[in-house]
Order: structure tokens, then C-alpha cells, then sequence
């Protein structure tokens, strides 16, 4: 468990809390969980926080959201028909078709896995 460690603010004790990182830094989508969290969820964030489990929580969401959008990207340009000949043929169309997809996406892992 981990030990805290107090300062005095006037008449009280305040407790010092700190996310201890474990490993690589966050990611794009761990950041946005972390940030959703604290400003909506703060009682989810303090007991993640409190037990230790904040940064393991934010890093299994980072994960899971870049394996679901490698997944899912690929997935959404074949049922588009969004292929490598349309990429030859016309790059500008192909590009802002799958920044399309890629924004569909991103959306259904926000809706999924950040914000839930």
C-alpha cells in the first residue's frame, strides 16, 4: 500500500497525491481519459487515485483504444471501398476519405472507452 504524506495548511492536513507512473508515458486517448476523469468522474478519479490504480487504468484504456482503432480502421475503408487503386487513382479523394473514417472511428472509441 502506498504511504502518503501530509502538509499542513493552517489548521489541516492536507494529503500530498501523486500518480506514480509505471513504465512508458500516456498515450493520446490515456491522456483523454485522465483529463475526462478528473473533470467529470472526480469521485472515479480519487478512488483510482487513492488505491493506486489510476495510471494501470489510464494505460488499459490507451491500449485497448489504438487495438480497436487498428481494427476497426481497416474494417470501415473495406465496407467504404476506400481501397489501394482508388489510393492510385485519386490520392486527394483517398485521403479525405479515410480521414473521414478515421474520424467515425474516433468517435466510437470516444463514446466507448473515454467517455463512459
Amino acid at each position: 500500500m502506498n504511504e502518503l504524506t501530509y502538509r499542513k495548511a493552517g489548521d489541516y492536513l492536507i494529503p500530498e497525491l501523486t500518480i506514480k507512473q509505471e513504465g512508458k508515458p500516456l498515450g493520446k486517448y490515456g491522456r483523454m481519459r485522465k483529463r475526462y476523469l478528473k473533470e467529470h468522474r472526480l469521485i472515479l478519479w480519487t478512488q483510482l487515485l487513492l488505491n493506486g490504480t489510476l495510471y494501470p487504468h489510464l494505460q488499459e484504456i490507451d491500449e485497448t483504444a489504438n487495438r480497436r482503432m487498428a481494427l476497426m480502421l481497416p474494417e470501415l475503408a473495406k465496407r467504404s471501398g476506400v481501397t489501394e487503386a482508388l489510393k492510385a487513382r485519386d490520392p486527394m479523394t483517398w485521403v479525405g476519405m479515410m480521414n473521414n473514417l478515421k474520424a467515425q472511428a474516433e468517435e466510437i472509441i470516444l463514446n466507448e472507452l473515454i467517455f463512459n
